[in-house]
């Protein structure tokens, strides 16, 4: 159970970790804006940003448990998991923290919104805050991709958890959005500057991310694939 813990917590930061980077920050400055349109109604205000992170947290736990229930479901990827996943996750754990210090350049946005999508979940009221939430968390770039398939898939598939850890890492994307709803709703000044700090703070949290995920990773490829004793 304390293994299980630690997972959600690391789950949960890696979605935090996700919400602050600079291509999902930039989905949540839009998800404020669409917050930010009810002002005049604090308490509309909170329900948008809860559901904003509930569709969010809905999104990826479905995508989550559909690629770890579908590769359990096949017998010779299953097995495979099952006996190599730690050796795997060495290797895994590194390159996601390579990719985190961008020494690896690579861009990409798998955008869901265009078409003008965007606006018609904007008419949709209240509704429209939780389909906005499950469009904006399937709008993938390089550190959430990096994030999602290379820490937090991996991290579910050991665990043995396909719904659990999978929401709160969509809990995590969520909650800064649902802070500065708060802030909109009791009229705060600082929204602002609440953003412009956590730019800085994700640039620091992301290389002390990585440098975990590294270490981490070469203990897991020492002890697992090299077998040296510890």
């Amino acid at each position: 159970m304390d293994g299980l813990w630690f997972g959600w917590l690391s789950a949960l930061w890696l979605g935090i970790l996700t919400s602050i980077s600079p291509c999902p920050l930039a989905t949540n400055v839009a998800a404020m804006s669409y917050i930010g349109k009810d002002l005049g109604s604090p308490a509309r205000v909170m329900a948008t940003g809860i559901l904003y992170t509930l569709g969010r947290t809905a999104a990826y736990a479905a995508l989550a448990w559909a690629l770890i229930a579908s590769l359990f479901a096949i017998y010779d990827v299953s097995f495979f998991l099952q006996n190599y996943m730690n050796k795997a996750l060495g290797p895994i754990l590194i390159l996601t923290g390579i990719f985190l210090l961008d020494v690896l350049p690579l861009t990409f946005t798998t955008s869901c919104f265009m078409g003008g999508v965007e606006k018609k979940l904007r008419r949709a009221g209240l509704a429209g805050a939780a389909l906005l939430g499950m469009v904006f968390a399937l709008s993938f770039c390089p550190v959430s991709a990096a994030l999602f398939f290379g820490s937090l898939i991996p991290l579910a598939m050991q665990h043995g958890s396909a719904v659990m850890l999978p929401s709160a890492y969509g809990v995590g994307t969520g909650l800064p959005v649902f802070g500065f709803a708060v802030l909109i709703a009791v009229g705060s000044q600082w929204v602002g500057s609440a953003f412009n700090r956590l730019a800085q703070l994700e640039k620091w949290a992301r290389r002390v991310t990585a440098f975990l995920f590294i270490m981490i990773g070469i203990y897991f490829s020492l002890t697992h694939i090299f077998e040296v004793k510890l």
